[in-house]
């Protein structure tokens, strides 16, 4: 008996660092969507450009505007491990061409942050016109981990910039941000696929865009007849690819990701839409 009160304290501590780790799990996660969402198998391009084509492109764009911010919780199961933002934050130039500033923040709630504080921030700049890539760059703060990556595109000279290197990459190569915004402006039709060149961390992948199905859906922010596609990859951030990643985006003009989940290992992670604000469309 003058056990049984140590051995339940340490018992309440293994269940409390299990709810922990549990909780910060899919926080992390969401950034690691992001990031992870371009990794796919390397593979030959399945884009119509060719090395030898112009470089600027006009691809109409009525999804999204200056002003956009969609508002996520993260959760795993039923435990709530914080909130994401995806912001389309201004209008800037960048490389002497009108672009959009992109940004995605995702930090862990109250009672997490007093064990494991999670405080992601990743941007990318978008060519307003051509819906490609110009500039990278992921700042996360996890507990005690630490890591900051940045790299710039030369998409008049198919390279990429990082870290001491130039590397060669596919005319309007996308990176792990820029990718969605992109998908959000194309047709999309049940059945069928597209496939875009990526670049993430130093490494070029070809991503297959899978439209699996339409699909009614309801969360927080309301209920949306939605596509459901699913982005085909060899793993997603860090974690290993158990289960397939799945996004419902409004079968709309606008694409709106509304929902975002992926089976682990055990049980399933979600992003779920819990508020937006539509931005402003221009004209170029």
């Amino acid at each position: 008996m003058r056990n049984s009160v140590p051995d339940r304290k340490i018992l309440q501590k293994l269940i409390l660092l299990l709810i922990v780790c549990i909780g910060v799990f899919p926080l992390c996660y969401f950034v690691s969507v992001e990031i992870g969402i371009a990794e796919a198998a390397p593979a030959l391009s399945h884009e119509t450009e060719t090395p030898g084509a112009s470089f600027d492109r006009y691809v109409e764009n009525v999804a999204f505007g200056v002003g956009e911010k969609l508002s996520f919780d993260i959760n795993y199961g039923f435990i709530n491990a914080g909130t994401a933002t995806m912001e389309v934050a201004r209008l800037v130039e960048f490389e002497n061409r009108p672009c959009y500033q992109i940004i995605t923040r995702a930090r862990s709630n109250s009672f997490f942050s007093t064990f494991y504080k999670v405080e992601d921030r990743v941007e990318s700049i978008i060519d307003a016109v051509g819906l490609f890539s110009w500039y990278f760059e992921k700042n996360l703060r996890e507990g005690s981990y630490r890591s900051d990556r940045k790299y710039s595109f030369d998409q008049r000279n198919n390279l990429v910039v990082y870290k001491n290197d130039t590397i060669a990459v596919a005319p309007f190569v996308q990176d792990a941000l820029s990718v969605l915004f992109y998908v959000r402006t194309q047709p999309l039709e049940v059945g069928q696929s597209m496939f875009l060149e990526n670049f993430v961390d130093g490494r070029t992948f070809a991503l297959e865009v899978r439209v699996l199905k339409r699909e009614t859906v309801t969360v927080e922010a309301g209920t949306f007849d939605c596509l459901v596609v699913e982005p085909l990859m060899q793993t997603v951030g860090v974690f290993k690819h158990q289960g397939k990643l799945k996004v419902w985006l409004t079968d709309d003009y606008l694409k709106m990701p509304v929902l975002m989940k992926s089976r682990v290992i055990v049980g399933s992670i979600t992003a779920e839409l819990t508020d937006f604000e539509l931005g402003e469309l221009d004209e170029f």
